[in-house]
């Protein structure tokens, strides 16, 4: 997943430099916010929405978007065996991933929702060693840290009352991990147009299993859940995986993966002021513990590139 390239004049080549110094700070302002907001979103965006046709129209609607755009400019369209890459890709990360996060969400607040799918670093990094990256002694240390948080999320917390939103919430996790992981090493189509083509594989799986789950849509949705649809597809899809990807290019990877660390606290944050979210110690403990582990693994992966 890569960003797209853009021209610019020749004369004016200090600009690309003041553009980034503002432009990371907002790209990092806006994922912060809004990859953190996804997961209030989804709580409103299912008053209405059953879970899997809720992903499978947000993925559908910003596939089309962002397809139908890149095409439009030009960009060349997947090949054969791309298809087939960012359909398996597609169906790990959002299809899993975020399709289990919404099911999840039926049963669990957004807060501990974003907290659990926290755990995901975690499993990136066992999920490495498939291909001989196996963890440093270090970062087997966050490891086991991390995974120590997500005991004591599931022992002592909001999760412990509701062990289907639980292994839902781990399965997301762990499919996410496997998906990237995976994808890293395998022929996808270029930039944006790699992410348009995972949504519209992955809107095509979700709205298969919804339908054959016996879900349907809704025939009066309400005007709030209509609006999180969109906001999801819109702004969570689309604006802020652009913003994802335009970090990516211009700051360092540890700081365009920092995400992992502000989403659930941002997450909860949104839960508790806006929806009257409880949130107790044993969360609190949780989710301390898992960005702890997380941590450790990006310092000690920071301290290997060097």
């Amino acid at each position: 997943m890569n960003d797209s390239a853009s021209t610019s004049a020749v004369s004016a080549a200090p600009a690309p430099v003041a553009d980034t110094r503002v432009m990371v700070p907002l790209s990092l302002f806006a994922l912060y916010i809004i990859w953190g907001s996804t997961y209030l979103g989804i709580r409103y965006a299912l008053e209405s929405y059953p879970p899997f046709l809720l992903a499978g129209l947000r993925f559908l609607g910003a596939g089309i978007l962002l397809f139908g755009f890149l095409r439009m400019r030009g960009v060349a369209g997947p090949t054969p065996r791309q298809w087939r890459n960012a359909a398996i890709t597609g169906v790990l990360l959002l299809g899993f991933g975020n399709g289990l996060v919404c099911f999840a969400e039926q049963h669990v607040s957004s807060g501990i929702a974003a907290v659990a799918v926290a755990s995901m670093p975690l499993f990136a990094a066992m999920f490495s060693g498939m291909y001989g990256e196996w963890p440093s002694r270090n970062e087997t240390v966050g490891l086991v840290i991390g995974f120590a948080g997500v005991i004591v999320l599931n022992l002592g917390s909001s999760l412990s009352g509701s062990r289907i939103g639980a292994i839902a919430l781990l399965i997301a996790a762990a499919s996410w991990a496997f998906g990237a992981t995976w994808s890293r090493r395998q022929d996808m189509p270029a930039g944006p147009m790699n992410t348009a083509a995972q949504m519209l594989c992955a809107s095509v799986a979700l709205l298969l299993v919804g339908f054959a789950t016996g879900e349907r849509l809704p025939e009066h949705p309400t005007m709030r859940a209509t609006a999180a649809v969109v906001y999801l597809g819109l702004f969570g899809s689309i604006i802020a995986f652009s913003a994802f990807l335009y970090v990516l290019k211009h700051a360092r990877p540890a700081l365009a993966t920092s995400y992992a660390y502000v989403n659930p606290p941002v997450a909860v944050l949104f839960g508790v002021l806006l929806v009257g979210e409880s949130v107790g110690p044993y969360d609190i403990a949780g989710m301390a513990i898992i960005l702890l582990g997380v941590g450790a693994i990006a310092l000690a992966r920071q301290k290997r590139a060097h």
